[in-house]
C-alpha cells in the first residue's frame, strides 16, 4: 500500500513537473531567448526528488570551458543526477531519440544523438560534439558506451574523445576534460552491497518502464558523485592515452565511493 501510494506520487509529480516545462524549453529553442541549459537543471532536480534519490557530491564541476565530462554509467537515472547538478548538454546513442516521450524531452535538452555501432558516422559526429565544446557547452559523454552494473567500471571507448581534438580547431588552445564518477551506495539508508547495487543499475536492453516502477515504489537511494581532476586536451596530446588516463581516474573515484559509502545525513 504504502509503496503504491509512494509510486503514484512521484508520477504525478514528474508528469507534472514535465507538462510545466516542456512548453516552456520549446518556446525557448525556438525563440533563442532565454538560456536552454536552465530549466532542464530544475526539472531533473524536482525528477531526482520524485525518485527519492538522495544526492551528494564530492568536489564541483569545472567552471573552466570548452569542457568535456567524461562519467561512469550506470542507469538513465544518471542524466537526472547529473542534470540536477550543473548546466550540461548529453551524448547519447541515436536510439534514443525515437523513444516515446524520452526521446521528446532528450531533444529538448538538445541531446546530441550519436550511432556507436557506425564507424563511418564518427567523424561527423565527433564534429557535433565538437561544435558543442566550442560554443561553450558542458558536455557529458558516458565513455563506457554501455551501462554497467554499479560495482565494476566497464573500458571506456576513445572514438568519441575525439571531439576535444576536433574543438581545437575552432581556435580553442585547450579542451579540458573532467573525470566523474556516479556511485549508488545505500538504499533506505543501508548500504547497498555488490550484491543489491544492481537494483539501481539499468543495463543493456532491459525495460525502462518496470525499472522506473520499481524505482519510484522503492525510494530512497542514495548516490554520490566524485568530481575529479582536470585533465588537458592539447594539440600534443594522444586520444587513446587520455583516455585510459581519465578511466583510471574514473575507476579510482569510483571505488573510493563504493568503499566508503556516505553515513545518511542531508543530501547535497
Amino acid at each position: 500500500m504504502i509503496a503504491s501510494m509512494r509510486r503514484g506520487l512521484a508520477l504525478l509529480t514528474i508528469v507534472a513537473a514535465t507538462l510545466a516545462v516542456v512548453p516552456l524549453q520549446w518556446g525557448i529553442l525556438k525563440s533563442g531567448w532565454g538560456d536552454p541549459a536552465r530549466l532542464p537543471r530544475h526539472w531533473h532536480r524536482v525528477v531526482s526528488r520524485a525518485l527519492g534519490l538522495r544526492i551528494r557530491r564530492r568536489g564541483h564541476l569545472a567552471q573552466v570551458r570548452p569542457l568535456l565530462i567524461a562519467a561512469n554509467h550506470i542507469s538513465w537515472t544518471d542524466i537526472v543526477v547529473l542534470g540536477s547538478l550543473a548546466d550540461v548538454t548529453f551524448i547519447a546513442k541515436s536510439d534514443l531519440a525515437g523513444w516515446p516521450v524520452f526521446g521528446f524531452l532528450s531533444t529538448l535538452q538538445r541531446t546530441v544523438f550519436v550511432e556507436r555501432a557506425r564507424r563511418g558516422r564518427a567523424g561527423a559526429q565527433a564534429g557535433e560534439i565538437a561544435a558543442r565544446l566550442a560554443s561553450r557547452d558542458a558536455v557529458v559523454l558516458f565513455a563506457e558506451g554501455s551501462t554497467g552494473d554499479g560495482n565494476h567500471l566497464l573500458p571506456f571507448k576513445s572514438t568519441l574523445f575525439g571531439a576535444a581534438r576536433l574543438a581545437l580547431a575552432d581556435g580553442v588552445d585547450t579542451v579540458w576534460i573532467q573525470p566523474v564518477a556516479i556511485a549508488y551506495t545505500r538504499l533506505h539508508g543501508m548500504p547497498m552491497g555488490r550484491q543489491h547495487r544492481p537494483f539501481a543499475a539499468w543495463i543493456g536492453d532491459a525495460d525502462l518502464v518496470p525499472h522506473l516502477l520499481a524505482l519510484t515504489a522503492e525510494g530512497a537511494i542514495d548516490v554520490e558523485v566524485a568530481f575529479g581532476e582536470l585533465v588537458p586536451f592539447t594539440v600534443d596530446s594522444d586520444r587513446k592515452r587520455v583516455a585510459r588516463h581519465v578511466e583510471a581516474e574514473v575507476r579510482r573515484m569510483l571505488s573510493a565511493s563504493l568503499r566508503s559509502a556516505p553515513a545518511a545525513g542531508p543530501p547535497r
